[in-house]
Formats: structure tokens, C-alpha cells, sequence
């Protein structure tokens, strides 16, 4: 007797297929028929036992659509791998069966050298750039105080604060300075100034220096000289014009020679200061190699002191000019002190600031070129 599976005909309907429309799964393969292997057992045999058919799992939403056979006999579908369309069913529309593309790394990019030099130009201007701006907002403000006390000197005469008689307002003081410059008054009187003070300045600190490395290096020199510099530095340059004037005469010898007392003194005084104040540790470690005096001097007390000296030289300019306009208005027939006391007995109130103003500028400058020379040997 022989067993013959029948073909069943199964309808699934595809979840998220468009319309609602059913696919049909027409399982038409007819199950071969089995011999007489699965017919009655012969006699005295048992009967064979019947495979209980393989549970069927339901498809979850997160499963792919897929076509559910199932075999007359009970049998359960064989698995397709992942991703895999089964055989016989079609995938659903839009779903993409091909294989996934390679990644593959992008190619490296090799800096062309236009664009090396374009970034490091870039780089060059931004720092050049910044460097501007610092330098334009640290001037700007040093220079807040000064254009305050201008508008304060322009404002006060005309709003009646001060006698605009005694005290004009900065424009007219501008524009008399401007004439004095247009004539050549004011650069006569300005070299005739300039020549002096440099000159007692130079001389100054030829003599200043050396005196003062030997005070400060030498006890003996120290000790004999001690009493008479304590003498004449609690002395005032100007308490002592008459005395050069009827020594020296009102020529220039007299104007040059006050300049040169009065400049003597802050060199000479922090050059001494400079060379017994070198560290002592420098000191010990020069004679621990054996140094000669000379040399010793010239290695190790010289470039220490340096710094105190530049320091006195630069107290000594500004003196220079402070006390030879002060000269010039005792006896002198240009310069700019004899400008402005001239200016004064003329009443010409706004060329007497106008040379004021001159000295003021000429003493910054000269002090911003010391600041420079001073700054210079600290930086080597």
C-alpha cells in the first residue's frame, strides 16, 4: 500500500505590501510518494513512529517579508541565509538585494608648496596684524593724559576758566610756533641750545665715568675724595652760575661748563653705586680662577655695572637741558632760554610757550634715545 502526499495551497499576505494585494504562494511541488518503506510493517514488526511535525515561527515586524510554505507532510521551511531571497518567492518592491559597496580609504593630499608659502604669508600678516594693533593701543594710551591737558589748555582761556592774556588757548600757541619755525627763530635758537648741552653732556660723561670706577673700585681713592664729593653734590648747579659767570665769563664757556658740573654728579654718583654693588659670588668665582685686576675688572666689575651707569647717564640728559635753559636766561644772545625770557619783556606770551613747548619735546626725545641706548646692552 503506498502513501501520497497531497499539495496544499497556501495564501499569505505580505505585511507593508502596497495595496493590500496578496501574493500567492502556490506551493505546487508534489511531495514524491513514499514506497512501501512507510506502508504496514510486516508482521511482528512495530509500527513506525510518526515525526510530529517542526514548530513554525510567525514573522515579527523586524523579519523581512517572506513567502511562508509549508509541505502537506508538516515539514518546516528551510532557513535562507541572511539577506537572501528564498527560492521560488520574490522580493518585495524597492528592497535592495546587492552586496553592500567597499569602503576604501580617501587619497592623502600632498600640501602643494604655493599653498605652504600662501599659509605661512597668511600666518606672517596675522602676527604682523597684531603686533600693529598692540602697538597702536599701547600709544594710544600713553597718549590719553597728554591730549586731555591739550583740549583742558584749549577750553580754559575761551570758556573764561583762566586770563586768556597770560594763558592763550593751545591754537594760538600752535600757530605762534609754527611762525617762530617759519622764520627760522626757533631752529637758530634750538641748535644754539642743542650744541651746548650735548656738549657739556659728552664731557660729562668722559669725566663722570672713569672718576667713578675709580672711586668705586679703589678704597684708598674712595676714602681721600670721600668728604669733597659730599661737599659739592649737596650743592646746586644754579647757586653756582654767578660764580661761573665771573669766572668763565658770559660767553660760551660758562653756559658749557655749568652743564658739565651739573651733569657730573648723577653719573658719577651711580657709577660708584654700580661698581661696589657687583655681586659677590661673581667676585669669588673670578679669583677662584686666578684673574688679574685688569682683568677681573674688564670681565666681571665692567658689564655688571653697566646698567647703574646707563641709568645715571640718563638722569644727566635730562639735567643738561633743564639747567642750561636756566643758563641761557642769565646771559646768553640765542638759545632757547634766551627765546622765551625775550619772548617774556616782549610780552609775547605765545612765542614764550612756544619755546617752552620746544624744550619739552626736545628733552623727551633726547630721554626716549637714552631709554634705547640704556635697553640695548641689557638685551646683549
Amino acid at each position: 500500500m503506498s502513501a501520497t502526499a497531497g499539495t496544499t495551497t497556501e495564501k499569505t499576505t505580505l505585511p507593508g505590501s502596497a495595496g493590500g494585494t496578496e501574493a500567492v504562494a502556490a506551493s505546487s511541488r508534489t511531495a514524491t510518494s513514499e514506497t512501501a518503506a512507510s506502508a504496514e510493517p510486516a508482521d511482528g514488526a512495530a509500527p513506525a513512529e510518526a515525526v510530529a511535525p517542526a514548530e513554525t515561527v510567525p514573522p515579527t515586524a523586524s523579519d523581512p517579508p517572506a513567502i511562508l510554505t509549508e509541505s502537506a507532510a508538516g515539514a518546516a521551511p528551510a532557513e535562507s541565509p541572511a539577506g537572501a531571497t528564498p527560492a521560488g518567492s520574490t522580493a518585495p518592491a524597492g528592497t535592495d538585494t546587492s552586496a553592500p559597496p567597499a569602503v576604501t580609504a580617501p587619497p592623502a593630499v600632498t600640501p602643494s608648496p604655493g599653498g605652504r608659502r600662501a599659509r605661512v604669508l597668511t600666518a606672517g600678516v596675522r602676527r604682523a596684524g597684531r603686533r600693529a594693533a598692540s602697538l597702536l593701543l599701547k600709544g594710544a594710551t600713553k597718549s590719553v593724559a597728554v591730549v586731555a591737558l591739550l583740549l583742558l589748555w584749549e577750553a580754559a582761556p575761551r570758556l573764561g576758566l583762566v586770563d586768556r592774556t597770560f594763558l592763550p588757548p593751545f591754537s594760538e600757541v600752535a600757530d605762534a610756533w609754527w611762525e617762530l619755525a617759519a622764520n627760522g627763530q626757533l631752529a637758530d635758537n634750538a641748535q644754539a641750545s642743542l650744541v651746548r648741552s650735548f656738549s657739556g653732556f659728552g664731557l660729562a660723561v668722559a669725566v663722570a665715568v672713569p672718576l667713578g670706577l675709580l672711586i668705586g673700585w679703589y678704597r684708598p681713592v674712595a676714602d681721600l675724595l670721600g668728604p669733597l664729593l659730599e661737599v659739592f653734590r649737596n650743592t646746586a648747579a644754579l647757586a653756582l652760575l654767578p660764580v661761573f659767570v665771573l669766572l668763565l665769563g658770559i660767553g660760551e664757556t660758562s653756559k658749557i661748563s655749568i652743564v658739565v658740573y651739573a651733569c657730573t654728579w648723577p653719573i658719577l654718583l651711580n657709577t660708584i653705586s654700580a661698581v661696589r654693588n657687583v655681586d659677590p659670588t661673581l667676585l669669588k668665582l673670578a679669583k677662584s680662577m686666578d684673574l688679574s685686576a685688569p682683568r677681573l675688572f674688564q670681565k666681571v666689575i665692567l658689564p655688571s655695572a653697566v646698567p647703574v651707569m646707563f641709568t645715571g647717564i640718563r638722569l644727566a640728559g635730562a639735567v643738561s637741558i633743564l639747567v642750561l635753559v636756566a643758563a641761557e636766561m642769565i646771559g646768553a644772545k640765542a638759545g632757547l632760554g634766551y627765546l622765551i625770557n625775550a619772548s617774556q619783556f616782549n610780552f609775547a606770551i605765545p612765542q614764550m610757550y612756544a619755546g617752552i613747548i620746544t624744550i619739552s619735546a626736545i628733552g623727551v626725545a633726547f630721554n626716549q634715545f637714552l631709554v634705547t641706548s640704556t635697553n640695548s646692552p641689557a638685551r646683549s
